[in-house]
């Protein structure tokens, strides 16, 4: 695609910075390894606008679960209560069970210290919704919540465990609110990685009608983490529009110097070997 001066002059800045602190490699993963988990079934209390209970239902429940094996991991996830919690306190027998022989992502929302306590446990990553306005959390989530919470959860969590906040660009039913407060946030309390997904209009929800946030907006924000976290790695994550959107986001992607891709599009394989980079290979979720 074509972009305005000031982008394309951000891209190639983001470019410069990642050959300068990380090995010319890049890792696209295809995460065939990792058994999707729901602890709640279908059911989520809050029917958040962006997705209302629609992504659950690609997950397997408990109970099909239950004697399945031969996956390497597994992401537990499931839909949130009224507290925005997956609540997964009472499913601790089936988890501590999950864990032998695999290693585990949990997504479990907002979380108090006895929960993180517990997690320390089970946990070998915690992947973090990480949401810095609250109009944007009282009208996707319907939570009366404020960024304070989040920061106070992924302060908790990073006590206790390996967490990699994930920023949703356009959250906000494709309008960028609060992102690059997000990163000023981050900045402040550390990362060890950072995970970028991208709003996506999905049917029979609040915002089906509406639209992705404009690419260049999205590219941007790309260079512009990798900019402010030089020596972190960064993840463009599955959750990410299709078609040619995906295909020229994909293609930004690997010019601003992510280091990992979950299922890219095949133009962003070759100009990453074009590039001169070394491609590896993944097969579980990108924060395994």
């Amino acid at each position: 695609m074509a972009m305005s001066p000031q982008t394309l002059e951000l891209v190639n800045r983001a470019w410069t910075v990642r050959v300068q602190n990380f090995p010319r490699e890049i890792e696209f993963d295809y995460p065939e390894q990792t058994e999707v988990i729901t602890l709640t079934g279908k059911d989520c209390g809050l029917d958040c606008a962006h997705c209302g209970g629609h992504y659950l239902a690609d997950m397997k429940s408990v109970d099909e679960v239950k004697g399945v094996d031969g996956s390497k991991s597994c992401l537990i996830s499931g839909g949130c209560n009224s507290q925005g919690k997956v609540p997964f306190l009472h499913q601790l027998p089936f988890i501590q069970e999950l864990k032998q022989g695999r290693r585990l992502n949990f997504h479990v929302g907002l979380v108090n210290e006895t929960e993180a306590d517990r997690l320390k446990e089970l946990a070998d990553v915690v992947s973090f919704d990480f949401v810095a306005d609250a109009e944007t959390i009282s009208e996707v989530y319907g939570l009366d919540r404020r960024e304070e919470d989040y920061v106070n959860s992924y302060r908790i969590l990073r006590e206790r465990v390996k967490v990699l906040p994930h920023i949703c660009i356009g959250l906000k039913g494709g309008e960028l609110a609060g992102e690059y407060h997000a990163l000023d946030l981050l900045e402040r309390e550390g990362v060890d990685g950072l995970v970028i997904i991208v709003f996506i209009p999905t049917p029979d929800t609040r915002y089906a009608e509406k639209s992705p946030p404009p690419l260049e907006e999205v590219i941007r924000f790309l260079a512009e983490a990798r900019l402010r976290f030089a020596d972190k790695p960064i993840f463009l994550g599955c959750m990410r529009p299709k078609g040619r959107y995906r295909q020229e986001l994909d293609l930004a992607a690997v010019r601003c110097g992510v280091n990992k891709i979950v299922v890219p599009t095949r133009a962003a394989v070759e100009l990453a070997g074009e590039l001169g980079l070394k491609v590896i290979r993944g097969e579980e979720c990108c924060v395994l």
